[in-house]
């Protein structure tokens, strides 16, 4: 059978998302997929806890009860404890921040000079720094996956990679955060200001108790910069962006706009041209991006010989993004075994 060794930093929403996953799921990737995924070791901003194969269910009742993994493990950097363990995948999914990318930078770059393969979440090092990850990966062998970074379960880069090999994608714009999509679903259906429709979104936790991210566009912002670095091969950073978010749209506008047959979506677009846009727009309701509600998101796809092509999933929450880390970490642990 083969195995696959975590090392997971990151034990917020997602990370403990994964724990409840692999508690679930772990019997049936052994028995169905031939692959036996083993936690080696699992770290919060406080410390790090490592074993021959950690128990998810026993990780959560540790972060639960006690706040940190560091308390059953030690107190040091998840930079420093990666030189000590044998693992054959990190897992980042420490929160994301746009201006450094890190600290998730520094443990993408350090598990690819150890030579070990990486899965995230996490948008902020891949937003300041794909192309120096990518000439690292390549440089060391390792594989990246980042299915998670844009559109929690919707599988757009697989799709990508995978499916779409003999066509070339020109554009890519669409629904690409749930907590917005949620909230201006809200603010339509019940005619309700925007504070209201946050407010209800944060109660259900949908949106973070600091919103401003979505709500201003940088989330959208960093997976447009994604998808046109992966997908449309255009070098770019969130730098190069023109992004506005929704913090002017009024019940109002949205009533107008109902009225006259459309819908305000937040969109983001990239084309080969190198334009990268984040703004709100009217959709008109018979367009598929209009139709999403909620939390789900949609991508559109303009291709060179396949024509059109969308993709639409959940795109926030954390099982949904911790299915989509699952996936790729199941992909490179097949792609390995046929290479090795």
């Amino acid at each position: 059978m083969r195995v696959v060794r975590l090392f997971v930093v990151g034990l917020g929403a997602v990370g403990q998302g994964l724990m409840r996953l692999l508690k679930k799921k772990r019997e049936q990737y052994a028995r169905e997929l031939g692959l036996r995924v083993e936690l080696v070791g699992v770290a919060d901003s406080r410390g790090v806890w490592t074993g021959e194969d950690l128990d998810p269910e026993e990780v959560l009742r540790v972060k639960s009860e006690h706040g940190t993994v560091a308390e059953v493990g030690e107190e040091v950097e998840a930079v420093q404890a990666m030189e000590d363990v044998e693992f054959d995948v990190l897992v980042e999914l420490t929160p994301t921040d746009i201006e450094t990318g890190e600290p998730g930078l520094s443990h993408i770059m350090k598990a690819i000079e150890l030579g070990r393969h990486v899965v995230t979440a996490n948008k902020g090092p891949l937003a300041v720094a794909y192309g120096e990850i990518m000439r690292a990966a390549e440089e060391n062998g390792v594989m990246i996956r980042y299915e998670a970074t844009a559109g929690g379960a919707m599988p757009v880069f697989n799709l990508v990679r995978e499916t779409l090999k003999s066509v070339d994608v020109l554009s890519i714009e669409g629904v690409l955060n749930g907590t917005v999509n949620y909230v201006l679903t809200r603010m339509e259906s019940e005619g309700i200001s925007l504070d209201d429709a946050i407010a209800d979104a944060q109660s259900r936790g949908i949106a973070e108790a600091d919103p401003s991210m979505d709500i201003e566009g940088w989330d959208t912002a960093c997976k447009i910069v994604i998808l046109a670095n992966s997908i449309l091969d255009v070098p770019c950073t969130i730098d190069d962006v023109d992004v506005t978010g929704i913090e002017d749209i009024t019940p109002e506008a949205i009533r107008i706009a109902n009225e006259r047959g459309y819908r305000i979506k937040l969109v983001g677009r990239a084309d080969r041209d190198g334009n990268l846009v984040v703004r709100p727009c009217l959709v008109p309701k018979s367009d598929p991006i209009a139709r999403v509600r909620g939390v789900m998101n949609v991508v559109r796809l303009e291709t060179d010989v396949a024509g059109t092509i969308y993709v639409s999933g959940r795109g926030a929450g954390p099982l949904e993004t911790a299915s989509a880390v699952m996936s790729d970490i199941i992909s490179i642990a097949e792609r390995a075994s046929r290479e090795g």
